[in-house]
């Protein structure tokens, strides 16, 4: 169905964009860069890098507004307010900025089709606005939940402004042409805000990471771990729904009983400060930077134990992107998250790890403790993942589905 976008114009509205290498902003370009390849003419509007330091990249300091050039794409970044510390209202404030920002002087000419990249509020308001104005199909792709996420992630003050969200969320998603959404578990609460299950498509994520190619005990010794030691990482955003204080507290019991399992949490994040503050004290705990694009995957799978953890209030407001790259390793994942949520069910038709409950450091540690005394185990958990990618998460697969929701929204 990829005639019907060539020579079409395809409005992209994402907060995050590359150069961003993790969350959401990897799949906002994967997308556009595939549309343009079909032969669309792509704009993006998005925000300066920022994710997921929280701190705008150091090549975009001090620009307002500008316009670049990427993979056939034209984006235009418009500046907002990037908090460093997560409240409900700095994370208002930060969405307000970039409704402000971004409603001025948008992308001039007309689209075809407006394709805005959720969990941000003020995206999906911009998108709704444009397709509106223009008279054409709005599509929305929700890779987070934002109202569920102000009730279910801790952040401060998150409570009070979850009905508001949700509200503004559900007014977005039943002016849309078609909703996508990137998990089974987001279906009801996309319905009950109103979209008739007759315009909601499920579309999946798929891993924009490459196989691992390095060699595993070189990157081992690159990274300081020792041949004996058995790593658990965590790679990616440290902040407060991946709830990721459990790793320490299993780090803790792991240096008392099991001084070998070395936990390393790999990235970046609101959080980070306070991680580190609470290992200072633990030998058997690293704290790395994010690792290049380049070497990521091949750093999962010199580890031995790849971990997801969510707070337990987590739900069903979001599906960690993560997961698409630790599929990709080879290495068996642990979840310690909900075990009703979507992650857990993600997890679990992969094949390729353990689930536990969340918040729970003795269920962590143990878990971890049964796959080093059983490394046939582990091995066979890990074999799991990149057959599922093989056969759920190809980027030739994911990016089909795109397509064919596209597709749709302008047949209609």
């Amino acid at each position: 169905m990829s005639e019907l976008l060539e020579g079409r114009r395809v409005l992209l509205v994402s907060t995050n964009y590359a150069p961003e290498h993790t969350g959401i902003g990897p799949y906002s370009t994967g997308i556009a860069e595939h549309l343009a390849a079909c032969g669309a003419e792509v704009d993006v509007l998005a925000g300066m890098p920022h994710y997921p330091a929280w701190r705008v990249h150091d090549d975009y300091r001090g620009r307002w507004r500008m316009v670049e050039h990427r993979g056939g794409v034209r984006i235009h970044r418009r500046r907002g307010y990037v908090p460093s510390q997560q409240t409900a209202v700095r994370r208002a404030a930060y969405e307000l900025s970039l409704l402000a920002h971004g409603s001025v002087r948008p992308p001039a000419g007309r689209p075809d089709l407006v394709l805005s990249q959720m969990p941000s509020l003020a995206g999906g308001v911009i998108g709704n606005r444009a397709a509106r104005r223009h008279g054409v199909p709005h599509v929305v792709v929700v890779q987070d939940l934002m109202g569920a996420a102000a009730a279910q992630s801790g952040i401060t003050g998150g409570g009070r402004v979850a009905s508001l969200a949700t509200g503004t969320e559900a007014r977005i998603l039943r002016s849309a042409a078609l909703v996508g959404v990137v998990h089974e578990s987001f279906l009801d609460r996309v319905t009950t805000a109103g979209v008739p299950t007759a315009r909601v498509r499920i579309v999946p994520n798929w891993t924009h990471a490459g196989a691992p190619t390095g060699d595993r005990r070189t990157v081992r010794a690159r990274l300081g771990w020792g041949h004996e030691e058995c790593v658990v990482l965590h790679a990616g955003n440290m902040g407060l729904k991946q709830g990721l204080d459990v790793l320490i507290d299993t780090a803790r019991l792991a240096a008392r009983r099991t001084p070998r399992i070395r936990v390393v949490l790999m990235g970046d994040g609101s959080r980070r400060a306070h991680l580190a503050s609470l290992a200072a004290d633990l030998p058997n705990v690293d704290l790395l930077p994010p690792a290049a694009d380049a070497d990521f995957t091949d750093v999962l799978a010199a580890a031995d134990v790849l971990a997801v953890t969510q707070r337990a209030s987590v739900l069903d407001m979001s599906l960690p992107c993560k997961l698409t790259s630790y599929f990709t390793s080879g290495r068996p994942v642990v979840a310690s998250v909900t075990t009703t949520g979507g992650t857990a069910d993600e997890v679990r038709r992969s094949g390729a790890g353990v689930v536990v409950p969340p918040e729970d450091p003795e269920a962590l540690y143990g878990a971890v403790r049964a796959l080093v005394q059983d490394p046939g185990r582990a091995a066979a958990l890990g074999a799991r993942g990149p057959a599922y990618v093989r056969e759920r998460l190809s980027p030739r697969a994911g990016l089909g589905r795109i397509t064919a929701l596209l597709s749709e929204a302008l047949a209609r």
